[in-house]
Protein backbone atom coordinates (compact mmCIF):
# COMPACT_ATOMS: atom_id res chain seq x y z
CA UNK A 1 0.00 0.00 0.00
CA UNK A 2 2.80 2.44 0.77
CA UNK A 3 4.18 1.55 -2.41
CA UNK A 4 0.89 2.92 -4.24
CA UNK A 5 0.23 5.81 -2.19
CA UNK A 6 4.15 7.17 -2.42
CA UNK A 7 4.01 6.77 -6.08
CA UNK A 8 1.01 8.09 -6.84
CA UNK A 9 1.81 11.42 -4.31
CA UNK A 10 5.12 11.90 -5.94
CA UNK A 11 3.37 11.48 -9.72
CA UNK A 12 0.90 13.83 -8.88
CA UNK A 13 3.01 16.60 -7.63
CA UNK A 14 5.21 16.13 -11.01
CA UNK A 15 2.14 15.70 -13.18
CA UNK A 16 0.97 19.61 -11.59
CA UNK A 17 4.06 20.78 -12.17
CA UNK A 18 3.78 19.41 -15.59
CA UNK A 19 0.50 20.87 -16.34
CA UNK A 20 1.30 23.98 -15.04
CA UNK A 21 3.82 24.24 -17.48
CA UNK A 22 1.50 23.27 -19.97
CA UNK A 23 -0.67 26.32 -18.60
CA UNK A 24 2.37 28.78 -19.06
CA UNK A 25 3.42 27.86 -22.61
CA UNK A 26 0.32 27.20 -24.31
CA UNK A 27 -3.41 28.55 -24.61
CA UNK A 28 -4.59 25.90 -22.58
CA UNK A 29 -6.09 27.63 -19.62
CA UNK A 30 -5.03 25.19 -16.50
CA UNK A 31 -5.25 27.73 -13.25
CA UNK A 32 -6.30 25.80 -9.78
CA UNK A 33 -7.76 23.23 -11.89
CA UNK A 34 -4.18 21.93 -12.50
CA UNK A 35 -5.17 19.90 -8.79
CA UNK A 36 -7.86 17.96 -9.76
CA UNK A 37 -6.24 17.81 -13.62
CA UNK A 38 -3.23 16.31 -12.12
CA UNK A 39 -5.40 13.78 -10.16
CA UNK A 40 -7.00 12.64 -13.35
CA UNK A 41 -3.73 12.65 -15.02
CA UNK A 42 -1.85 10.74 -12.75
CA UNK A 43 -4.65 8.48 -12.05
CA UNK A 44 -4.75 7.65 -16.28
CA UNK A 45 -0.96 7.40 -16.37
CA UNK A 46 -0.67 4.77 -13.64
CA UNK A 47 -3.07 2.16 -14.57
CA UNK A 48 -4.89 3.63 -18.23
CA UNK A 49 -1.36 4.40 -19.85
CA UNK A 50 -0.30 1.06 -19.63
CA UNK A 51 -3.86 -0.62 -20.88
CA UNK A 52 -4.18 1.81 -23.79
CA UNK A 53 0.01 1.29 -24.50
CA UNK A 54 -0.89 -2.25 -24.29
CA UNK A 55 -3.83 -2.51 -26.75
CA UNK A 56 -2.34 -0.38 -29.43
CA UNK A 57 1.16 -2.64 -29.19
CA UNK A 58 -0.97 -5.56 -30.11
CA UNK A 59 -2.94 -3.61 -33.46
CA UNK A 60 0.52 -2.80 -34.34
CA UNK A 61 2.08 -6.29 -33.78
CA UNK A 62 0.38 -7.51 -36.56
CA UNK A 63 1.80 -5.82 -39.14
CA UNK A 64 5.49 -4.64 -37.95
CA UNK A 65 7.27 -7.67 -39.82
CA UNK A 66 6.10 -5.80 -43.02
CA UNK A 67 7.61 -2.71 -41.57
CA UNK A 68 11.61 -1.52 -41.79
CA UNK A 69 13.56 -0.17 -39.19
CA UNK A 70 12.94 3.14 -39.84
CA UNK A 71 9.03 2.38 -40.29
CA UNK A 72 9.01 0.46 -37.23
CA UNK A 73 10.01 3.16 -34.83
CA UNK A 74 7.94 6.03 -36.89
CA UNK A 75 5.27 3.60 -35.52
CA UNK A 76 6.18 3.29 -32.08
CA UNK A 77 6.66 7.11 -32.29
CA UNK A 78 3.15 7.68 -33.12
CA UNK A 79 1.87 5.33 -30.92
CA UNK A 80 3.59 6.95 -28.11
CA UNK A 81 2.19 10.24 -29.30
CA UNK A 82 -1.61 8.98 -29.81
CA UNK A 83 -1.58 7.66 -26.29
CA UNK A 84 -0.01 10.89 -24.36
CA UNK A 85 -3.27 12.99 -26.58
CA UNK A 86 -5.55 10.29 -25.82
CA UNK A 87 -4.59 10.72 -22.03
CA UNK A 88 -4.43 14.57 -22.42
CA UNK A 89 -7.51 14.51 -24.23
CA UNK A 90 -9.40 12.51 -21.14
CA UNK A 91 -7.98 15.19 -18.66
CA UNK A 92 -9.33 17.89 -20.97
CA UNK A 93 -12.65 16.47 -20.53
CA UNK A 94 -13.15 15.31 -17.18
CA UNK A 95 -11.57 18.83 -15.68
CA UNK A 96 -11.65 22.28 -15.76
CA UNK A 97 -9.18 22.68 -18.49
CA UNK A 98 -10.08 24.77 -21.32
CA UNK A 99 -8.01 24.66 -24.39
CA UNK A 100 -7.83 27.21 -27.16
CA UNK A 101 -6.78 26.36 -30.36
CA UNK A 102 -6.51 22.74 -32.10
CA UNK A 103 -2.47 22.83 -32.49
CA UNK A 104 -1.14 24.69 -29.11
CA UNK A 105 -4.15 23.29 -27.55
CA UNK A 106 -4.12 20.07 -28.73
CA UNK A 107 -1.12 19.04 -30.12
CA UNK A 108 1.49 20.68 -27.96
CA UNK A 109 0.29 19.47 -24.52
CA UNK A 110 0.55 16.11 -25.12
CA UNK A 111 4.38 16.92 -26.48
CA UNK A 112 5.18 18.45 -23.48
CA UNK A 113 3.45 15.04 -21.71
CA UNK A 114 6.06 13.59 -23.10
CA UNK A 115 8.32 14.96 -22.01
CA UNK A 116 7.10 15.38 -18.62
CA UNK A 117 7.13 11.30 -18.75
CA UNK A 118 10.75 11.19 -19.99
CA UNK A 119 12.38 13.38 -17.29
CA UNK A 120 9.88 11.64 -14.91
CA UNK A 121 11.38 8.03 -16.08
CA UNK A 122 14.67 9.39 -15.54
CA UNK A 123 14.28 10.30 -11.94
CA UNK A 124 11.77 8.26 -11.09
CA UNK A 125 13.60 6.25 -8.40
CA UNK A 126 15.34 9.02 -6.59
CA UNK A 127 11.85 10.82 -6.08
CA UNK A 128 9.86 7.89 -5.03
CA UNK A 129 12.61 7.45 -2.34
CA UNK A 130 12.42 10.76 -1.08
CA UNK A 131 8.79 10.85 -0.89
CA UNK A 132 9.29 6.98 0.95
CA UNK A 133 11.28 8.59 3.14
CA UNK A 134 9.30 11.27 4.05
CA UNK A 135 6.00 9.25 4.00
CA UNK A 136 7.69 6.96 6.57
CA UNK A 137 8.94 10.00 8.70
CA UNK A 138 5.05 11.33 8.68
CA UNK A 139 3.75 8.33 9.65
CA UNK A 140 6.06 7.68 12.14
CA UNK A 141 7.79 4.64 10.98
CA UNK A 142 11.91 4.07 10.60
CA UNK A 143 12.85 4.05 7.29
CA UNK A 144 15.45 1.84 5.81
CA UNK A 145 18.80 2.80 5.61
CA UNK A 146 20.64 2.62 2.16
CA UNK A 147 23.20 -0.21 3.02
CA UNK A 148 20.41 -2.66 4.72
CA UNK A 149 18.20 -1.68 1.53
CA UNK A 150 21.51 -2.52 -0.94
CA UNK A 151 22.08 -5.59 1.25
CA UNK A 152 18.43 -6.85 0.79
CA UNK A 153 18.68 -6.48 -2.98
CA UNK A 154 22.04 -8.01 -2.91
CA UNK A 155 20.60 -11.09 -1.15
CA UNK A 156 17.14 -10.98 -3.11
CA UNK A 157 19.41 -11.23 -6.16
CA UNK A 158 21.24 -14.00 -5.33
CA UNK A 159 18.37 -16.16 -4.11
CA UNK A 160 16.64 -14.97 -8.03
CA UNK A 161 19.81 -16.32 -9.71
CA UNK A 162 19.45 -19.42 -7.52
CA UNK A 163 15.82 -19.71 -8.97
CA UNK A 164 16.46 -19.28 -12.29
CA UNK A 165 19.42 -22.50 -11.88
CA UNK A 166 16.94 -25.35 -10.39
CA UNK A 167 13.54 -23.72 -10.95
CA UNK A 168 13.08 -23.50 -6.91
CA UNK A 169 12.69 -21.09 -4.37
CA UNK A 170 14.67 -21.22 -1.79
CA UNK A 171 11.63 -22.21 0.86
CA UNK A 172 11.07 -24.80 -1.93
CA UNK A 173 14.68 -26.04 -1.53
CA UNK A 174 14.84 -26.23 2.33
CA UNK A 175 11.78 -28.39 2.11
CA UNK A 176 13.48 -30.61 0.05
CA UNK A 177 16.55 -30.66 2.16
CA UNK A 178 14.80 -31.58 5.10
CA UNK A 179 12.68 -34.35 3.14
CA UNK A 180 16.39 -36.02 2.23
CA UNK A 181 17.20 -35.59 5.73
CA UNK A 182 13.93 -37.75 7.30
Amino acid sequence: MKKWVVRFLSLLVFNVIVLLIIGWFTPARVGWSALWAGVLLTALTIWIKPVITKGFQSMTAKSASQRTKVGEKLVQGVLVFVVALIVWIVTVVFSGVSVGGWFWGYILPPVIILVGWAIYDAIDDRVEGHAGALYDKATGKKATDATSAATLTSAESAAGKRELQDGLTDEQRRMLDDLGKS
